[in-house]
């Protein structure tokens, strides 16, 4: 069972990669998602402006509950001109 962990901008370059699959074995909580990242990336996808869309919903970090199936994908804040 996985669950796919999508990372967009600068996310990517922390995580070292467009995406992550974890293995799941039940639906887990951002908090519980972030436990099992390097300690860096917890950090920079639990920053105030990151926003986090749940299989292409956005949703508040307080709402995820991801597991098996799901995809979640981390949009830092855009910037240009």
């Amino acid at each position: 069972m996985s669950l796919t962990l999508l990372f967009l901008g600068p996310l990517e370059d922390v995580a070292g990669g467009p995406d992550m699959v974890l293995d799941v074995a039940e639906p887990l909580s951002l908090a519980r998602i972030a436990e099992r990242l390097a300690p860096g990336l917890a950090v920079a996808i639990g920053a105030p402006k990151v926003r986090i869309a749940l299989n292409g919903n956005l949703v508040a970090a307080g709402e995820v509950l991801a597991g098996n199936g799901d995809e979640l994908a981390f949009l830092p804040p855009v910037s240009g001109g």
